[in-house]
């Protein structure tokens, strides 16, 4: 099994991250924790906060940016909360959006390096395509607790505890 990204840059900010090299590090990852199709892609635009706040609005009736977006090119999701999504078929799996300005400034706030918020939400991005959600909490447990484990095999510490310097 293989997973790739195609990053689209709508921002020439995101020319100072080195996107590629994340996406081939979860792109190999992933598929060591869930079973996907052969040769699984996604598309990621990066965008700034305008474009994905706009698409917020559109998609989610929410006009303000956020830092992630997904549109799973399937519905995986499954009742009841905290059960396991569906396996995708569709080696396509969607599509990701990603705001420059907010994960900048998210990843300043929390003390992170920028390189590990960008991967960690490029994984959450990808679990949503994947069916996984956390509007439940027993759908949250399932979700971060699988985001730890990745992130943790990358040397990523846990992005859901605060760090000292923010406590």
């Amino acid at each position: 099994m293989s997973l790739s990204f195609e990053f689209v840059l709508e921002d020439t900010r995101w020319q100072t991250q080195d996107l590629a090299a994340i996406g081939i590090r979860l792109g190999a990852v992933i598929p060591q924790y869930l079973s996907l199709p052969t040769q699984s892609s996604a598309v990621v635009m990066a965008c700034d906060d305008a474009q994905i706040a706009q698409l917020n609005k559109d998609f989610r009736g929410k006009p303000q940016p956020t830092n992630v977006l997904s549109w799973p090119s399937e519905e995986l999701s499954t009742k009841p909360p905290g059960a396991q999504p569906k396996q995708a078929m569709d080696p396509e799996l969607g599509d990701i959006a990603i705001a420059y300005e907010t994960c900048v400034r998210e990843s300043r706030e929390a003390g992170l390096a920028i390189v590990d918020h960008l991967t960690h939400l490029l994984l959450h991005g990808t679990l949503h395509l994947l069916g996984y959600d956390h509007i439940d909490d027993a759908d949250a447990d399932v979700m971060e607790g699988l985001e730890i484990r990745m992130l943790a095999s990358l040397g990523i510490p846990n992005p859901y505890i605060l760090n000292d310097a923010t406590q």
